[in-house]
């Protein structure tokens, strides 16, 4: 069977998530070709893995002349397809203009949605149309939370279905917990660990808002943010300016030293569907204090500790008592394992969709 994986620019989780496809789905007798930007493919190494790689420009935003292009280079890039199966809602909608609506014999589109709209305005509207273009297009929607799932059906996909997204497995620690706190000069101050881009959907000012309450604390903990983006002159000018006790890392290749490294990880979004690193957190024993927010609730159970979005009071006070409390730290890991093992591996999650493709292929 073959299948052509298209996806737009991505930093972070809907390319590591393709490269596990490309790498894994081989062994279930899919034939791999990526198209994508070449910014993306440089990035994350789609050809390394054996899969063909095709480049296609698919801009962040609507740009009409340039998607006309586009649309017409993935008509070129899909031919001979089995199967194709689009990441991102602008990829699935610009993907699905390019097969032609749902009719028997059209090659079968597969879309996944990984992210929710969060802008409001002139701008939602534009993206909600594009949002139905690709719920509509689509032969099966899959998405990573479960409100996308209703999005997804609210705007017309004729299927929609929540889809694992797992992270990948953590590798071992490099250096020892010591070394790694050595290097922060953290003393006997405890480590709180926010691993994310720098961007506004992450809500830093949430997080540093809360690290301000924990200035008093005896003795004060130290915040670790590792990641970089837009936000990170602007975060960077806060702290500084306000004093607060964030040391801004940028992009990091050491996350699980740093998670061996932290007393509590701690993730403020806005909005997740299925964030890889809460994954990595929670399987790597580290307890977890998270926005209850998309997916998040239902992907970790009572594995962590949910407060709600934008709330800085709930945060310090959720990382407080877990400070505080031994005990409560250690049954949180517990329970977090206990749900981390229930999830689906790479392995069984790359079955899933080779299944999904020959469903909707027999389909056809």
């Amino acid at each position: 069977m073959k299948v052509t994986i298209v996806l737009g620019t991505s930093t972070g989780g809907v390319g590591a998530h393709v490269r596990m496809l490309a790498q894994r789905l081989p062994d279930s007798g899919v034939e791999v070709t990526v198209a994508c930007p070449p910014g993306t493919e440089e990035r994350f190494g789609f050809a390394a893995t054996g899969a063909a790689y095709r480049p296609v420009s698919i801009a962040a935003g609507p740009r009409p002349v340039s998607d006309a292009a586009t649309v017409l280079r993935l008509r070129a890039v899909t031919r001979g397809s089995d199967v194709v199966h689009a990441h991102g809602f602008r990829a699935a909608a610009l993907t699905g203009i390019a097969l032609g609506r749902r009719r028997p014999g059209r090659t079968p589109l597969v879309a996944t949605w990984h992210n929710a709209v969060l802008v409001g305005g002139r701008r939602r509207r534009v993206l909600a149309l594009i949002e139905a273009v690709a719920a509509r297009r689509a032969d099966l929607t899959l998405a990573v939370s479960p409100d996308l799932v209703d999005r997804a059906r609210e705007l017309g996909a004729p299927e929609a279905r929540l889809a694992p997204v797992p992270a990948p497995r953590l590798a071992a620690p490099s250096r020892t917990r010591a070394q790694v706190r050595d290097e922060f000069g953290a003393g006997r101050r405890p480590i709180v660990l926010a691993v994310a881009r720098l961007a506004q959907q992450k809500d830093y000012d949430t997080l540093l808002e809360a690290s301000s309450s924990w200035r008093h604390r005896n003795p004060p903990p130290l915040v670790l943010a590792a990641g970089d983006g837009p936000e990170y002159d602007r975060l960077a000018r806060l702290i500084e300016s306000r004093g607060l006790p964030v040391r801004l890392l940028g992009r990091r290749a050491d996350v699980p030293d740093l998670l061996a490294a932290a007393d509590v990880f701690v993730m403020t979004s806005r909005w997740e569907g299925s964030p890889l690193v809460v994954q990595e957190a929670m399987a790597a024993g580290v307890p977890v204090v998270a926005t209850a927010v998309g997916g998040v609730p239902a992907l970790t159970g009572n594995g962590v500790v949910l407060v709600p979005r934008a709330d800085p009071e709930a945060v310090a006070r959720a990382v407080g008592a877990l400070l505080d409390d031994p005990a409560a730290r250690a049954a949180l890991v517990e329970r977090a394992r206990a749900a981390a093992a229930k999830w689906p591996d790479e392995a069984e999650a790359t079955q899933q969709i080779a299944r999904v493709y020959r469903e909707v292929s027999g389909r056809s």
